[in-house]
């Protein structure tokens, strides 16, 4: 089982590649919102560094549902959805598969870019650490929270708005955790460990119940 859930997550990585959606484009939206900002807000530096850490984070929300609907549905238009059903692994595995495919394909590249777009927004280097460091467990649980939509709206054409307004409530704790660990990361502040510590516990309350409903929800579908 561990040798096709392997297999799995190669082969969506290179889908990811070939099609181009997981890696350039959640970048390059990233790029053209932090870029964008200082003609929004204006040039003031003090300002930017101090709503940097929050626009970074919801940037990386938005860049995260980028390609989410493609998630299943790639699979369930040629068929390989159904032959995953009855190769005899639990459909909860292979969910966490894909999602871990898909956060290694756009999830992970975001958490890495952070620190450098950061720079653009004149953020403090510790708080640059900070910010990419929460990042990490944060787009985790953004794309597993994403996974359940992506699963409720596989069956859609044209399901990405609908998996949108699915998500993205269920989305806001994740930000809210997220932005406060990127803050209290500043020189000064009080306590980084524990919003930290909450962030990394979403995470992982977002893979199981990411893999869970989303396999229930693909075992419903019509």
């Amino acid at each position: 089982m561990t040798r096709a859930l392997l297999a799995l997550v190669g082969r969506d990585l290179k889908l990811a590649t070939r099609i181009g959606g997981g890696f350039s484009l959640g970048i390059v939206f990233y790029l053209a919102l932090v870029a964008i900002l200082p003609f929004a807000v204006g040039p003031d530096l003090n300002l930017l560094s101090r709503i940097g850490p929050a626009v970074l984070w919801l940037g990386a929300l938005l860049s995260t549902l980028i390609g989410l609907d493609r998630l299943f549905q790639a699979d369930e238009e040629d068929g390989s959805l159904d032959l995953m059903r009855m190769s005899g692994v639990p459909l909860e595995a292979i969910v966490a598969a894909k999602g871990m495919a898909h956060w290694l394909a756009s999830g992970l590249p975001l958490a890495v870019a952070a620190p450098l777009f950061g720079l653009m927004l004149g953020i403090e280097p510790l708080a640059l650490l900070g910010t990419a460091g929460s990042l990490v467990p944060g787009t985790i649980a953004l794309t597993f929270t994403g996974a359940i939509g992506a699963a409720l709206t596989v069956s859609l054409r044209r399901g990405g708005m609908l998996l949108s307004i699915l998500v993205v409530p269920l989305m806001v704790p994740i930000l809210i955790f997220g932005a406060a660990t990127a803050e209290a990361s500043r020189p000064g502040a009080l306590n980084f460990t524990l919003p930290f510590l909450a962030l990394t516990a979403l995470a992982l309350a977002a893979v199981v119940a990411g893999s869970v409903v989303g396999a229930a929800a693909l075992r419903a579908r019509p």
